[in-house]
């Protein structure tokens, strides 16, 4: 069986900037392993999968290890290749996923995604995360992830996890945020993941679901700007819309092409 293949940089106006994501048009669902296995091969954080039923668009992500509830730059990907490769006609595109109805529409060659908030509560830092990081943050917080909260941009940039002791702890599907207001955006951010094969993911859009309406409450600000400041960096434009968020940015494309499956 063939089929095609796109791979797209997402929160980036560059290439090799942003996240890269594998988009995989399919006809009909192919068995989960399949589905896996691809992404694995892919060797990038998140492969999306889309079946396009017309007036909606069937999506479902997965990382090397498994299917994800929610993941936004492999989104900004698919709703890229949708209108910029394979010419989508509606203005508005409709997924449906496991976190329920999403929509993305795009301006000024931007792709702006509707996603659930997600605000997170104070907590405690579990002592196995505590002890893999050489930087304890100020303040902790947790929705689906972990959200922890550091003083300034540079702690942000100077942390360093242990994966040793990181991937002692199994946070699926979620992971660690950690966050602080940024020198030149409204927030900076970072994300890291156990127990994956990539510990790092360089710009994660369903993180924003609950950095969004965190540092719009604490800035008292309705639309932000945001960067991820991983070695790949990633530029998100952001507003609070209360019980949801819009996470806005652009894509590129990378490579185009085919791949067979028995």
């Amino acid at each position: 069986m063939k089929l095609d293949l796109y791979q797209i940089d997402a929160f980036t106006d560059k290439i090799f900037g942003g996240n890269p994501a594998c988009v995989v048009p399919l006809k009909e669902w192919l068995p989960n392993d399949i589905l896996l296995n691809i992404t694995k091969e892919n060797a990038v954080a998140e492969t999306a999968f889309f079946i396009n039923k017309g007036d909606k668009i069937h999506l479902r992500w997965f990382t090397p290890e498994i299917e994800m509830d929610l993941c936004g730059h492999a989104t900004l990907a698919t709703a890229h290749c949708l209108k910029s490769i394979l010419n989508y006609s509606k203005e508005e595109i409709v997924f449906e996923t496991l976190s329920g109805k999403l929509t993305v529409f795009t301006k000024n060659d931007s792709y702006f995604l509707d996603f659930p908030s997600r605000m997170p509560k104070t907590t405690e830092l579990p002592n196995i995360i505590k002890e893999s990081l050489n930087i304890q943050p100020k303040e902790v917080y947790k929705s689906r992830d972990y959200l922890l909260v550091y003083n300034t941009e540079k702690d942000i940039k100077n942390i360093n996890i242990n994966k040793h002791i990181f991937d002692r702890i199994n946070l699926a599907p979620g992971g660690v945020i950690v966050t602080a207001k940024g020198d030149n955006s409204d927030f900076v951010s970072r994300f890291f993941t156990p127990q994956a094969s990539i510990l790092e993911d360089p710009v994660t859009g369903s993180a924003h679901c609950s950095l969004i309406p965190f540092w719009s409450q604490r800035l008292r600000k309705k639309e932000l700007n945001a960067i991820q400041i991983s070695d790949r960096v990633g530029f998100l434009k952001c507003e609070n819309k209360n019980d949801r968020v819009i996470i806005g940015g652009k894509a590129k494309t990378y490579s185009i092409g085919s791949l067979w499956i028995e």
